[in-house]
């Protein structure tokens, strides 16, 4: 038997009669006779029977109807789930970012889907940029958003943001009184430097390398939120990028361009072989809206 025979069936044990039951169906009557019939003929017993212009169940039809309903079950679970997932209601994002977008405008784009789609289940990481990469062309990942990205077979981007990095320092920090901080100005004073090896940090110690007097930080970081954190304990002055500046909010810190300028740029990468999903569309929709606020 199949599930429409079987909801027929189940619509006759609730109706009684074989014209109520047509009725609530939208069906003849006589397509609700000769369903009977050739449900009989399949199992092989009587599911009726028929007393005053009424049809009973039998215990055995009985029986079946109770065996189907966690099939009914299913079935109205499955239909909830196309429904949602056609809504963008329900569903799974896999993400994954380096520290820059991640502890900023992702973790904001989270929340943001988070309150739009409240059954939306998100599995979030931050990673190193090489190990980003790494996921999404393994699928671990659909979506990777990094700063810095250079082409890479196999991966697909897009580019959500483009800035310059500034310095950051406590407002009461003497390079707070200057409209732009340079090199020479920031090797009179403590500096949080950004770990060699890390996309940021090879773009800045490329500028700090060319300066004329020899450079030396106080101490070295891996992640911006990190020198920004050092920074709003006083220990230094740090150069991040503007994305990690700006979601430092907890922070008591003040940012001022930096000279030479080290532009930047953030994007969003996922792998060439597969194609997004309508959430991970909403998603990087909803990353844009916040990059694109930024100043």
């Amino acid at each position: 038997m199949n599930l429409r025979q079987l909801e027929i069936l189940r619509a006759i044990v609730r109706y009684g009669t074989t014209v109520a039951t047509a009725q609530a169906l939208g069906l003849s009557q006589p397509a609700i006779s000769n369903a009977i019939k050739t449900m009989e003929e399949q199992v092989g017993f009587a599911l009726f029977q028929r007393l005053n212009n009424r049809i009973y169940p039998t215990p055995e039809a009985k029986l079946l109807l109770s065996d189907a309903e966690s099939i009914f079950e299913t079935h109205k679970r499955l239909e909830r789930r196309i429904h949602d997932l056609r809504t963008n209601r329900a569903g799974q994002l896999r993400i994954v970012a380096t520290p820059p977008l991640g502890y900023g405008a992702v973790a904001r784009a989270i929340r943001e889907m988070q309150i739009k789609k409240p059954r939306v289940q998100t599995f979030f990481d931050v990673r190193s940029y090489s190990e980003v990469l790494d996921r999404i062309e393994t699928h671990h990942s659909e979506l990777g958003f990094v700063v810095g990205y250079k082409d890479q077979a196999g991966l697909k981007s897009e580019t959500l943001y483009r800035g310059e990095m500034v310095c950051v320092m406590r407002p009461d920090h003497p390079l707070a009184s200057h409209a732009i901080v340079d090199v020479k100005a920031l090797q009179k004073h403590r500096f949080i430097a950004l770990e060699r090896g890390t996309q940021l940090g090879n773009a800045l110690r490329l500028v700090i390398d060319q300066a004329e007097d020899k450079f030396r930080s106080a101490v070295e970081v891996r992640a911006g939120l990190t020198a920004c954190t050092l920074a709003d304990a006083g220990v230094g002055v740090a150069v991040v990028d503007p994305l990690t500046a700006s979601s430092s909010g907890k922070f008591s810190l003040v940012s001022r361009p930096f000279s030479p300028s080290i532009p930047i740029s953030a994007s969003v990468v996922w792998a060439e072989s597969r194609s997004l999903s309508r959430l991970a569309n909403l998603f990087v929709q909803e990353v844009r809206k916040i990059t694109d606020h930024h100043p």
